[in-house]
């Protein structure tokens, strides 16, 4: 070992341990807020659909109702007549799909689903915008696990439970990051 190296990495673990013990602002991701530290209560009533595919909003919400409550600092309120600090609305303004990979006979072996959904996020109390997105797509690739032909988003929706499921949580993720984390 060339003469100094311990000096170095002793030197290296003092201003790691400095950082780390310095409070300096940084936590976890997924963990962060920047919301005001008044914001306690959130409502978050049901997203409104502009899609011909029925109950995709209510999969939706109840996913970033999930998401928020699972972050444990917050109680969400789904009843727009209640009070609360600030509201999360969204609007789901398309769901597409498209062929992703194919087999040997040109089947589609995987699909790319896309949500759009307009999302904002308002303070109460100040009535002001703390976050939102007039178009946030949400694209996730599946695999077919049906032997038919998907040719629209509602029947794909309509057959796989689970892909909708892995959606909802990716979507869900994306959203309550973006607002809690201030990204």
């Amino acid at each position: 070992m060339p003469k100094g190296f311990n000096l170095i990495v002793a030197a290296a673990l003092v201003g790691v341990a400095m950082l780390g013990g310095s409070g300096c602002g940084y936590s976890l991701s997924g963990r962060g807020s920047f919301l005001p530290s008044y914001i306690k209560v959130i409502g978050v009533p049901t997203f409104s659909n502009n899609t011909p595919y029925p109950d995709i909003e209510r999969k939706l919400t109840d996913a970033v109702r999930s998401e928020l409550i699972g972050r444990g600092r917050y109680k969400i309120e789904p009843d727009r007549s209640r009070p609360s600090d600030a509201v999360l609305t969204g609007e789901i303004l398309n769901v597409s799909l498209a062929p992703a990979a194919f087999d040997q006979q040109q089947r589609a072996t995987q699909i790319n689903i896309v949500v759009v959904a307009k999302i904002e996020f308002r303070d109460v109390k100040t009535d002001k915008i703390l976050w939102s997105h007039p178009a946030l797509p949400i694209t996730e690739r599946y695999d077919v696990t049906t032997n038919t032909t998907i040719s629209d988003a509602g029947t794909f929706l309509g057959q796989d439970a689970n892909a909708m499921q892995r959606l909802s949580a990716e979507f869900a993720r994306g959203v309550v990051s973006a607002i809690l984390e201030a990204f």
